[in-house]
């Protein structure tokens, strides 16, 4: 029996083994430039397709999914920033709780409202405690969610916060620095969550060089984002290959 995408991350964090996703947005999803990213993303041992953003634009985001399989077999997982971000196309779905915020719609008010049309969309829901922390800037995820991130030098209140999540049985815990973050999340708040939880942990924001995605799975992050590095620069690819190689590399005694 093939694994859930939710129990393939469990698995994989309890083993050790650290993965890489690649956020796409539908809105600067160009067929030109999405197809060499996707084949390049597959061919380098890339783990997931994250795709969608904080502000959808336009009407591509089945389009984009499509894409995606005809070209690839890696999984399609949606990563929502609203309620009209929902499609039966992907093979699973982030359900996004704001946890780091104290804005009640992206708590529970959208999920109430989408409760239905995911219900009706068979697609694997992947339950998620979603962390802002402060990259630097505001960013559009925190601008349209109307949150404030957790300063990134309070570690201690984003190991709480992540051991809140899992006792209100949330399954995963993304940290995310945001799209256009100035720095990645520092290396100990990352080491806190990792110690305060028994989740698998997704960071990602502001990573933008090799040292920085090999310095968040060195921290314990289990999953690495990447979105906007590779639109600009898409040999990063390869960069980051090698990363989760080394990382998965066991250790020498």
């Amino acid at each position: 029996m093939n694994l859930s995408l939710l129990d393939l991350l469990k698995q994989q964090s309890a083993s050790g083994k650290k993965q890489l996703a690649v956020l796409i947005d539908p809105d600067k999803a160009d067929d030109r430039e999405l197809i060499p990213l996707v084949t390049k993303a597959q061919k380098a041992g890339a783990d997931y397709f994250f795709v969608g953003g904080s502000l959808l634009t336009s009407n591509q985001l089945d389009a984009v999914l499509n894409t995606i399989r005809e070209i690839s077999d890696l999984p399609t997982i949606l990563f929502p920033g609203g309620v009209t971000q929902i499609s039966s196309q992907a093979d699973g779905m982030l359900l996004l709780s704001l946890i780091s915020g104290r804005n009640p719609e992206f708590l529970i008010g959208a999920h109430v409202v989408a409760a239905p049309m995911l219900r009706q969309s068979g697609i694997q829901l992947l339950p998620t405690g979603y962390m802002l922390i402060d990259g630097g800037r505001p960013t559009t995820v925190s601008y349209i969610s109307n949150t404030t991130p957790i300063p990134a030098d309070k570690a201690d209140i984003a190991a709480c916060t992540a051991m809140a999540g899992e006792m209100l049985g949330l399954q995963l815990i993304y940290m995310d620095a945001g799209s256009g973050a100035l720095h990645p999340i520092p290396q100990r708040t990352i080491q806190a969550v990792k110690a305060a939880v028994n989740l698998p942990v997704i960071v990602g924001g502001g990573i933008r060089e090799a040292g920085q995605a090999e310095a968040a799975f060195a921290a314990g992050a289990d999953v690495v984002v990447v979105g906007n590095a590779l639109e600009d620069r898409p040999e990063f690819m390869e960069e980051l290959a090698r990363v989760k190689h080394m990382a998965n590399l066991p250790l020498q005694a």
